[in-house]
């Protein structure tokens, strides 16, 4: 679209989180009237870590932050899956790696929207705005909020996670429960019972029972390094955050490294956040001529390959692109949905398979020969 064009948009993003901020940036680059209206009374992220693949350190780069993001990460070589007593199963190198300067980089969620949201303009992200009805007008789109503000737009982008408010226009789609939870905690390095050695990824899978521990490094938090830990366990409780005590999990985890039992005795339960794990289905329609959907109001996946915020901030990128290279904000919304439904849907697939020990002994990476990044 035409330089004019583009600064006569007004473009609505529904939530403040990764893909959200991330197309915000984007898309007020090109030169988009931009406000992000997200619901929370404050910013910030609880949660754990997460590695940031090459294709997204690649993005922030082109979206000139990546300063900020590699101020607080550390780049990883490698993912590594150990059986329940640590030993080898597969170590493979992050794939398609774009030279080393693009490598997989660790980060704790909290810092990653913190220097997301610190690049936006002043005034651009507007807190307070939980979004309650969405009328599409055909050429436009009405925004209206608890707080009362009602806002039209030419284009709306619903960024507002798996219980997108802004999907329901395209149908009703309800989280999917995996019959799995995941007990997530961030813990000193002092804490981790010599096990931080290293900046890679790595899963203690138990082939008996199916349970998993992520081991996640933040050697650069702190003066002793942290360590994000996730306990993925099955579990036929579908509770959105499930009440457990430190003998199920133990009982759990009860086949893995001591090391890791000793982990779980000594942690401040309180700091543990308890969640059971969802997806959607695949969403068949992502957008009208004044509505789309970005991050996982599209296509929330399970974590089991670590791609939902990467595909997140990648959406973000692909949409700014899409409206600069295209002729109209309709042939680019349609554009923008070729090019992105089918690698994440594909994710989301590979995703619900979790691991196994064949499938992990195959690849560290199975996503690698079905999607482009």
């Amino acid at each position: 679209m035409k330089t004019e064009d583009l600064n006569n948009i007004n473009i609505a993003i529904v939530g403040g989180g990764y893909a959200g901020v991330t197309a915000a940036l984007a898309l007020s680059q090109i030169g988009a009237n931009v406000t992000v209206y997200e619901q929370a009374h404050a910013t910030g992220e609880v949660g754990a870590g997460i590695g940031l693949r090459p294709a997204s350190i690649k993005l922030f780069r082109k979206l000139g932050i990546f300063d900020d993001i590699a101020a607080v990460t550390s780049p990883s070589k490698a993912f590594d899956i150990v059986d329940a007593q640590g030993n080898p199963i597969t170590t493979e190198e992050w794939p398609q790696k774009d030279g080393d300067e693009n490598t997989t980089r660790m980060i704790h969620r909290r810092d990653f929207i913190d220097a997301l949201t610190k690049n936006l303009p002043e005034g651009m992200l507007q807190l307070d705005h939980k979004l309650i009805d969405l009328k599409d007008n055909g050429n436009s789109a009405t925004l209206t909020f608890a707080n009362g503000n009602e806002v039209t737009a030419d284009l709306v982008v619903g960024a507002d996670g798996i219980r997108s408010k802004v999907r329901e226009i395209f149908g009703h789609y309800e989280p999917v429960p995996a019959f799995a939870h995941a007990y997530r905690v961030v813990l000193d390095g002092s804490e981790a019972q010599g096990l931080l050695t290293d900046d890679n990824l790595r899963l203690y899978l138990d082939s008996e029972t199916g349970n998993m521990i992520y081991f996640l490094p933040l050697r650069h938090r702190g003066p002793n390094g942290q360590v994000s830990f996730d306990i993925t366990v099955l579990s036929d409780d579908t509770s959105w955050s499930p009440q457990v005590t430190r003998e199920e999990i133990l009982h759990a985890i009860r086949n893995f490294d001591e090391r890791l039992i000793r982990m779980v005795e000594n942690m401040d339960l309180d700091k543990v956040n308890f969640r059971s794990a969802f997806d959607i289905d695949p969403v068949e329609t992502w957008n009208s001529d004044s509505i789309v959907l970005i991050g996982d109001a599209a296509h929330a996946m399970l974590h089991h390959q670590g791609q939902g915020a990467n595909s997140a901030v990648i959406d973000g990128g692909a949409l700014a692109d899409a409206l600069r290279n295209a002729d109209s904000l309709t042939s680019a919304l349609a554009n923008f949905v070729a090019e992105r439904k089918e690698p994440t849907q594909a994710l989301q697939r590979i995703s619900r398979e979790s691991w196994n020990q064949e499938s992990a002994s195959t690849s560290a990476f199975p996503e690698k020969d079905q999607i482009s990044y």
